[in-house]
C-alpha cells in the first residue's frame, strides 16, 4: 500500500463497526451532555417555532459549537423550515444532522486540492509538519500515526524539532521505539530547523515513504513561532522540494473554544492545512470539531477518540454527526 492509498481512505469516509463503536464510545459524553438535551427539546412539539430555534441556539452554543457557526446553522434551519413547511420535531431533527454535515462537508471541499497527499512523484518522502501547544497530544498525535502508516506499510521517519523541551525529545524517542520507526535528534537545545534537515536527508537516504517533523509549540511570543517555523519550511525545501507537503495542527477538544483560539493563532504563524482534534473520549465539548471545522475553513482531518494506537481516526463528518444524534 502506498501513500496515496493510505491517506485516501479520508476520501472514502467509510468505518467498519470497531470503528464505529469506538466513535461512539469516544463522543458518549457529549452526547449525554449536550446532544441529547436536543433529541429531549424535540420530543413532543407539534411545531417548530421560535422558542423552540431560540432553545436549540442555546444548545448548540453550550456544546461549544461557537457562537457563529451556532447562528449559522441555526439561519439554515429557519430558512429549511419555511421552504420545506417542516412542523415537527423529528423533521427538525434529520434537518439539523443534514445542515452540520453540509457544513463540514463544504469546509472540506475549499481545502481539498491542498489536502491531497499522493507522494511526490520525484521519489522524495511526504513530509508532514506538526504543530500544537504543549499539552493538546501531539507527540500522541504523531506517535499513533506513525503505527497507523507502519501498519499500512509506510516507511516512516520521524524528526524530533521540537528541542525546546527535553521531555519532547524524550517522549518522541519513547513513541518511536514503541511503533518501531527509526527518529532523527539531537536532544534539548538543537536548532529545530538542523534537526529537520537531517531527518529529510536521513528518510531520503532509507527511502523512506513519510518523514512527520515535531515541532515546538510556544504561543506566548508568536513572532519567534512564526520565525522557527518559517526557518524549518525553507530548510525543509532545500532537501524536498515544497516541503512541508501537509502542516497539521493538533488541539485538545477537552479545552473547548479555547482550542479555537489556538488555531486562529497558529494560522497566523503558518500555513496550516489540516487540523487533528484530540481528547474527545474524555469532555463534552466535541461540538467544537464543528465550530473549529466552520470558523477556520480548515477541514478537520483526524479525532482523537480513545487511548489505543487505533482510536485516532481519520474523520469521518457523517459517521460523527449520527453518532452525536444517535
Amino acid at each position: 500500500m502506498g501513500i496515496f492509498d493510505f491517506f485516501s481512505k479520508s476520501k472514502k469516509e467509510t468505518l467498519d463497526p470497531v470503528q464505529k463503536e469506538t466513535l461512539d464510545q469516544g463522543l458518549e459524553k457529549t452526547k449525554q451532555t449536550f446532544f441529547s438535551k436536543i433529541t429531549r427539546l424535540l420530543v413532543g412539539k407539534s411545531r417548530v417555532d421560535q422558542g423552540v430555534l431560540d432553545d436549540l441556539e442555546e444548545l448548540l452554543i453550550t456544546a461549544d459549537v461557537g457562537v457563529e457557526t451556532t447562528l449559522k446553522i441555526i439561519e439554515r434551519i429557519e430558512n429549511r423550515v419555511s421552504k420545506d413547511r417542516v412542523i415537527n420535531s423529528e423533521e427538525l431533527n434529520q434537518i439539523l444532522r443534514d445542515e452540520i454535515i453540509g457544513l463540514l462537508e463544504e469546509n472540506a471541499a475549499n481545502f481539498e486540492g491542498k489536502l491531497k497527499v499522493d507522494k511526490p512523484t520525484d521519489g522524495n518522502p511526504y513530509v508532514l509538519m506538526v504543530v500544537g501547544v504543549n499539552g493538546v497530544g501531539k507527540t500522541t498525535t504523531i506517535g499513533k500515526l506513525a503505527y497507523q502508516m507502519k501498519q499500512a506499510g509506510l516507511k516512516v521517519v520521524l524528526g524530533a524539532s521540537d528541542t525546546f523541551r527535553a521531555a519532547a525529545v524524550d517522549q518522541l524517542i519513547i513513541w518511536a521505539d514503541r511503533v518501531g520507526v527509526p527518529i532523527v535528534q539531537q536532544g534539548m537545545g538543537a536548532d529545530p530547523a538542523s534537526v529537520a534537515f537531517d531527518a529529510l536527508q536521513s528518510a531520503k537516504a532509507q527511502g523512506a515513504d513519510v518523514v512527520i517533523i515535531d515541532t515546538a509549540g510556544r504561543l506566548h511570543n508568536k513572532v519567534n513561532l512564526m520565525q522557527e517555523l518559517s526557518k524549518i519550511k525553507r530548510v525543509m525545501d532545500k532537501v524536498v522540494p515544497n516541503a512541508p507537503h501537509e502542516i497539521l495542527l493538533v488541539l485538545d477538544g477537552s479545552t473547548g473554544q479555547n482550542a479555537y483560539e489556538q488555531a486562529k493563532q497558529f494560522a497566523q504563524a503558518t500555513d496550516i492545512n489540516a487540523l487533528a482534534v484530540t481528547k474527545l473520549d474524555g469532555t463534552a465539548k466535541g461540538g467544537v470539531v464543528i465550530g473549529i471545522s466552520d470558523q477556520m475553513k480548515i477541514p478537520v482531518k483526524y479525532i482523537g477518540v480513545g487511548e489505543k494506537m487505533q482510536d485516532l481516526q481519520l474523520f469521518d463528518r457523517k459517521a460523527f454527526v449520527e453518532s452525536l444524534f444517535k
